[in-house]
Protein backbone atom coordinates (compact mmCIF):
# COMPACT_ATOMS: atom_id res chain seq x y z
CA UNK A 1 0.00 0.00 0.00
CA UNK A 2 2.08 2.80 -0.98
CA UNK A 3 1.55 6.19 -1.13
CA UNK A 4 -0.88 6.42 1.93
CA UNK A 5 -4.05 7.51 2.59
CA UNK A 6 -5.79 9.38 -0.86
CA UNK A 7 -8.37 11.63 0.12
CA UNK A 8 -10.48 11.84 -2.42
CA UNK A 9 -9.63 8.72 -5.21
CA UNK A 10 -10.05 9.87 -8.62
CA UNK A 11 -12.70 8.33 -10.90
CA UNK A 12 -10.23 6.83 -12.86
CA UNK A 13 -8.29 5.03 -10.57
CA UNK A 14 -11.09 3.12 -8.35
CA UNK A 15 -13.74 1.62 -10.50
CA UNK A 16 -17.24 2.44 -8.82
CA UNK A 17 -19.17 -1.49 -9.43
CA UNK A 18 -16.26 -2.92 -7.23
CA UNK A 19 -17.19 -0.22 -4.32
CA UNK A 20 -20.91 -0.96 -5.02
CA UNK A 21 -20.23 -4.76 -4.79
CA UNK A 22 -18.67 -4.01 -1.56
CA UNK A 23 -21.64 -2.08 -0.22
CA UNK A 24 -24.05 -4.73 -1.75
CA UNK A 25 -22.47 -7.73 0.24
CA UNK A 26 -23.00 -5.18 3.21
CA UNK A 27 -26.22 -4.72 2.64
CA UNK A 28 -27.48 -8.24 2.06
CA UNK A 29 -25.09 -9.48 4.98
CA UNK A 30 -26.78 -7.15 7.62
CA UNK A 31 -30.02 -7.65 6.34
CA UNK A 32 -29.80 -11.64 7.05
CA UNK A 33 -28.69 -10.83 10.38
CA UNK A 34 -24.92 -12.11 9.46
CA UNK A 35 -23.25 -9.53 11.13
CA UNK A 36 -22.79 -5.58 11.01
CA UNK A 37 -22.77 -3.47 7.68
CA UNK A 38 -19.31 -3.81 6.47
CA UNK A 39 -18.95 -5.47 3.36
CA UNK A 40 -15.48 -6.34 1.30
CA UNK A 41 -14.21 -7.42 -2.04
CA UNK A 42 -10.31 -8.46 -2.69
CA UNK A 43 -9.87 -7.23 -6.84
CA UNK A 44 -7.08 -8.21 -8.72
CA UNK A 45 -6.62 -7.63 -12.88
CA UNK A 46 -10.49 -5.84 -13.56
CA UNK A 47 -11.73 -9.31 -11.38
CA UNK A 48 -13.43 -10.02 -8.07
CA UNK A 49 -11.07 -13.22 -6.25
CA UNK A 50 -12.53 -12.35 -2.55
CA UNK A 51 -15.79 -11.47 -1.24
CA UNK A 52 -16.82 -11.18 2.56
CA UNK A 53 -19.32 -9.41 4.89
CA UNK A 54 -19.32 -9.17 8.73
CA UNK A 55 -20.42 -12.34 9.96
CA UNK A 56 -18.72 -11.84 13.73
CA UNK A 57 -22.48 -12.38 15.43
CA UNK A 58 -23.52 -15.33 13.05
CA UNK A 59 -20.34 -17.35 13.19
CA UNK A 60 -19.63 -16.42 17.00
CA UNK A 61 -16.20 -15.04 15.51
CA UNK A 62 -15.14 -11.86 16.24
CA UNK A 63 -12.08 -12.03 14.24
CA UNK A 64 -15.09 -12.49 10.75
CA UNK A 65 -14.34 -9.17 9.59
CA UNK A 66 -15.42 -8.28 5.64
CA UNK A 67 -12.10 -7.82 4.66
CA UNK A 68 -10.51 -10.37 6.56
CA UNK A 69 -12.98 -12.80 5.04
CA UNK A 70 -12.13 -11.71 1.10
CA UNK A 71 -8.88 -11.85 2.19
CA UNK A 72 -9.29 -15.70 2.95
CA UNK A 73 -11.41 -16.09 -0.05
CA UNK A 74 -8.48 -14.63 -2.18
CA UNK A 75 -6.25 -16.49 -1.41
CA UNK A 76 -8.13 -19.28 -1.44
CA UNK A 77 -8.91 -18.55 -5.26
CA UNK A 78 -5.38 -17.62 -6.32
CA UNK A 79 -3.87 -20.19 -4.16
CA UNK A 80 -1.27 -17.47 -2.36
CA UNK A 81 -0.78 -16.17 0.99
CA UNK A 82 0.27 -13.04 -0.79
CA UNK A 83 -2.33 -10.44 -2.72
CA UNK A 84 0.36 -8.49 -4.18
CA UNK A 85 -0.93 -6.66 -7.24
CA UNK A 86 -4.39 -6.82 -5.53
CA UNK A 87 -6.57 -4.38 -4.27
CA UNK A 88 -9.72 -4.11 -1.58
CA UNK A 89 -13.13 -2.37 -1.61
CA UNK A 90 -14.12 -2.03 1.76
CA UNK A 91 -17.66 -0.47 2.74
CA UNK A 92 -15.98 1.17 5.47
CA UNK A 93 -12.72 2.16 6.65
CA UNK A 94 -10.86 -0.89 8.21
CA UNK A 95 -10.20 -1.09 11.39
CA UNK A 96 -6.58 -2.08 12.95
CA UNK A 97 -6.77 -5.58 12.89
CA UNK A 98 -8.47 -5.68 8.90
CA UNK A 99 -5.62 -3.10 8.51
CA UNK A 100 -3.45 -5.25 9.30
CA UNK A 101 -4.42 -8.16 7.48
CA UNK A 102 -4.04 -6.11 4.54
CA UNK A 103 -0.89 -5.33 5.13
CA UNK A 104 0.00 -8.98 6.03
CA UNK A 105 -1.72 -9.86 2.62
CA UNK A 106 0.37 -6.96 0.88
CA UNK A 107 -3.02 -6.15 -0.72
CA UNK A 108 -1.32 -2.14 -3.08
CA UNK A 109 -4.06 -0.67 -2.48
CA UNK A 110 -7.40 -0.41 -0.45
CA UNK A 111 -10.55 1.94 -1.10
CA UNK A 112 -13.39 2.32 1.69
CA UNK A 113 -16.66 3.98 1.41
CA UNK A 114 -16.98 6.32 4.38
CA UNK A 115 -14.23 7.02 7.19
CA UNK A 116 -14.34 5.17 10.42
CA UNK A 117 -18.06 5.49 10.32
CA UNK A 118 -17.68 1.85 12.89
CA UNK A 119 -18.21 4.10 16.34
CA UNK A 120 -20.88 5.96 14.84
CA UNK A 121 -22.73 2.76 15.12
CA UNK A 122 -20.97 0.93 18.18
CA UNK A 123 -18.67 -0.71 16.84
CA UNK A 124 -16.05 1.16 18.84
CA UNK A 125 -12.38 0.38 17.40
CA UNK A 126 -11.34 3.62 18.15
CA UNK A 127 -10.44 2.22 21.82
CA UNK A 128 -8.02 -0.24 20.04
CA UNK A 129 -6.54 2.76 17.58
CA UNK A 130 -5.44 4.51 20.75
CA UNK A 131 -4.37 1.57 22.67
CA UNK A 132 -2.18 0.64 19.85
CA UNK A 133 -0.41 4.35 20.41
CA UNK A 134 0.42 3.51 24.17
CA UNK A 135 3.01 1.87 25.39
CA UNK A 136 2.93 -1.93 26.43
CA UNK A 137 2.68 -1.22 29.75
CA UNK A 138 0.13 1.65 29.41
CA UNK A 139 -2.66 -0.71 28.06
CA UNK A 140 -5.41 -2.14 28.94
CA UNK A 141 -4.37 -5.73 27.77
CA UNK A 142 -2.21 -7.60 29.86
CA UNK A 143 1.05 -9.11 27.85
CA UNK A 144 3.35 -11.12 30.11
CA UNK A 145 6.60 -12.45 28.53
CA UNK A 146 7.70 -15.65 29.70
CA UNK A 147 10.77 -16.47 28.88
CA UNK A 148 10.91 -20.33 27.67
CA UNK A 149 13.61 -21.94 26.43
CA UNK A 150 11.26 -24.40 24.13
CA UNK A 151 9.88 -21.07 22.57
CA UNK A 152 13.42 -20.06 22.01
CA UNK A 153 14.46 -23.54 20.31
CA UNK A 154 11.37 -23.47 17.90
CA UNK A 155 12.13 -20.14 16.89
CA UNK A 156 15.87 -21.52 16.04
CA UNK A 157 14.57 -24.67 14.47
CA UNK A 158 12.75 -22.27 12.13
CA UNK A 159 15.74 -19.95 11.48
CA UNK A 160 17.32 -23.25 10.42
CA UNK A 161 14.96 -25.18 8.18
CA UNK A 162 16.35 -24.96 4.79
CA UNK A 163 12.87 -26.21 3.17
CA UNK A 164 10.47 -23.33 4.59
CA UNK A 165 8.28 -20.89 2.61
CA UNK A 166 9.27 -17.65 3.69
CA UNK A 167 6.63 -14.96 4.68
Amino acid sequence: MAGGTDALISPRRMNSSFMSAAIDLARDGMRANRGGPFGAVVVKEGQIVGRGCNQVTSTNDPTAHAEILAIREACQQLKTFSLAGCELYASCEPCPMCLAAIYWARLERVYYGCPCAAASVNFDDDFIRRELLLPAASRSLSLQLLADEQAAALFAEWRAKADKVAY
